[in-house]
């Protein structure tokens, strides 16, 4: 049975793992005439919690602003290298285990979540634990977890 993908969401957050996603993503967008939703969740929590609660109006709005203009960055590439246009931006706040895993793609009706392998370092991973591995477990929809580039060898390897 062929699975026809018409609603991806990748969150991304910076990492190479998630840029690795994003642009498999972008071949299955591309194959199946789909669309992509391109999130990046924003954790004000964390934020709060490292400054000891001094995260005010102006850092959030400032936070805000950096994740459009990298979201943007990423579309324009996209858009230059990929010829590929059917991308929405989308900057949320909150828990990203959460809103990549039930709020959003329950808001947007996505069909797969493309996500990468892991965007955290170490030490986050062990505190925190792996949001990958949370909406992996617990996604309303199907999870991809990619690990590899576009030609199926891992980042590592070259």
């Amino acid at each position: 049975m062929l699975q026809e993908y018409q609603n991806i969401l990748v969150p991304v957050d910076g990492s190479t793992e998630a840029e690795l996603a994003l642009d498999k993503a972008v071949a299955v967008a591309q194959r199946n005439n789909a669309h992509l939703d391109l999130l990046n969740v924003l954790d004000t929590k964390q934020y709060s919690y490292h400054y000891a609660g001094l995260v005010d109006g102006d850092v959030i709005y400032r936070m805000s602003e950096d994740a459009q203009n990298y979201l943007k960055k990423l579309t324009d590439k996209i858009s230059t290298d990929q010829h590929f246009d059917d991308i929405d931006i989308h900057v949320r706040f909150g828990n990203p285990k959460n809103v990549i895993s039930k709020d959003f793609p329950e808001e947007h009706h996505n069909d797969l979540i493309m996500i990468g392998a892991t965007g955290l370092n170490a030490v986050e991973r062990m505190l925190v634990g792996s949001v990958t591995e949370y909406v992996n477990r617990n996604a309303l929809t199907d999870v991809l977890v990619v690990k590899t580039k576009l030609d199926n060898v891992t980042a590592l390897e070259k």
